[in-house]
């Protein structure tokens, strides 16, 4: 009996040596927790890098929406990395790069940019089209601007130094003090079809917007910024200025 107890308990043994590396628990290989240098993976990138500002499907943020189509077919990777990389200066928008003081790798901004192409990228969604380019050097008529604003965008913004309309101001000196030229020129050529907002194909009940439009509403909106963006405050009731002295 005693011969078949050691065998029976050296099998035991040999069994249990064998399965220690299937033991449940046990720690793999790798660090349980990967370095955030190492992670290449889109989704995650995206979730703590992006989505906060440009919508967890890259819609309905306050920022540009680039998970639209449109935007995606309007820029190019080389501006997309750009700015990614290196942000929008005077705007919300950080650079993620290390050289522009971020946290993200040269391996990881490739990443992002593959991830947004390859999720929300549809080919030519402008169907015959030439919309305007995505960026435009020229400079623009604030006056021939105000024409287009008032026959395009009034309706929906509010007439210029009037209440602001059913969309909100685009006037606004706070709201202008956030947004970059760029990201005004974006919106008027591809809209928000996310929230309902036409872009420059139907902005214009009657008409498709030219280049020069777009150019010109873009310049008439960049002529409202102000150096005191939110001011003057209104005064509130029961106050009064204070004059100096004492309190």
């Amino acid at each position: 009996m005693r011969r078949p107890v050691q065998i029976a308990a050296l099998g035991l043994l040999c069994l249990t040596l064998l399965g220690c590396g299937q033991l449940p628990g046990k720690p793999g290989p790798e660090p349980e927790v990967p370095r955030p240098d190492a992670v290449l993976s889109f989704t995650p990138l995206y979730r703590q890098s992006c989505a906060g500002c440009h919508g967890d499907d890259g819609v309905k943020g306050a920022a540009t929406p680039i998970g639209l189509p449109e935007y995606q077919a309007l820029v190019d990777d080389a501006t997309l990395r750009n700015v990614i990389a290196n942000g929008v200066p005077g705007t919300s928008m950080p650079g993620f790069s290390r050289a522009a003081g971020g946290t993200l790798t040269d391996r990881q901004i490739d990443a992002l940019v593959r991830g947004v192409r390859s999720t929300w990228s549809k080919g030519n969604v402008f169907s015959g089209v030439h919309p305007p380019p995505y960026a435009d050097a020229t400079p623009g008529d604030p006056v021939a601007g105000a024409k287009v604003y008032d026959d395009s965008c009034a309706r929906c913004h509010g007439k210029v130094g009037g209440p602001a309309g059913r969309d909100g101001s685009v006037l606004n000196t706070s709201f202008l003090a956030l947004v970059s030229p760029q990201m005004l020129r974006t919106t008027v050529i591809i809209g928000r079809p996310d929230f309902d907002k036409p872009g420059w194909r139907s902005i214009n009940p009657n008409r498709t917007l030219s280049d020069e439009e777009v150019r010109d509403v873009v310049a008439f909106q960049l002529s409202k910024r102000s150096p005191t963006p939110g001011q003057p405050y209104p005064l509130q009731p029961n106050y009064a200025p204070h004059s100096g002295g004492n309190p």
